[in-house]
Formats: C-alpha cells, sequence, structure tokens
C-alpha cells in the first residue's frame, strides 16, 4: 500500500484529478462528474500505471509537498504595468 497526494480540480463540466510527485515525462490524469468519480478514476489510473509500467519507479524520489494550498491573487494586466 501507498500514500499518494492527489490534487482535485473542480471545473463548470466536472471534476479533474492527478498525483503530485511524478517522475519528468509522466502524466496520470482521472476525470469525472463528482468529486468521488474523479478520485475513483486517477486512483485507478494510478494503479494501472503502478502495475504496467515497465520503469522502475514513476514517482521521484523526493516525496511531493506535505500539504498543497490554493490561493487565488490578481495579477495587473500588461498595460496596467507601469515599466
Amino acid at each position: 500500500m501507498r500514500k499518494i497526494k492527489v490534487l482535485i480540480e473542480k471545473h463548470d463540466d466536472g471534476y479533474v484529478a492527478y498525483p503530485l510527485g511524478l517522475r519528468n515525462g509522466v502524466a496520470i490524469v482521472g476525470q469525472g462528474n463528482t468529486y468521488e468519480e474523479a478520485l475513483a478514476d486517477v486512483t485507478s489510473a494510478i494503479r494501472f500505471t503502478l502495475e504496467s509500467s515497465t520503469e522502475a519507479e514513476i514517482f521521484d524520489d523526493e516525496p511531493p509537498a506535505a500539504e498543497v494550498f490554493v490561493a487565488e491573487v490578481q495579477v495587473p494586466l500588461s498595460a496596467e504595468i507601469s515599466r
């Protein structure tokens, strides 16, 4: 059993989920109409990738972030930036 941190994004048309800490060149994504569907889909995709990978390891040697935070910031457009 391995614990893997997964980021889940809510969009207007559903949810997208992907694991953190993958090696460069490895992509795993799950999606669903609900949070639970996206989580189940990405879990299935992770398991499939781990079981069928010819690579020794698909995750980085360093563990991903201990916690992930989402923040919203306001960024001025280029016309608003004084040079």
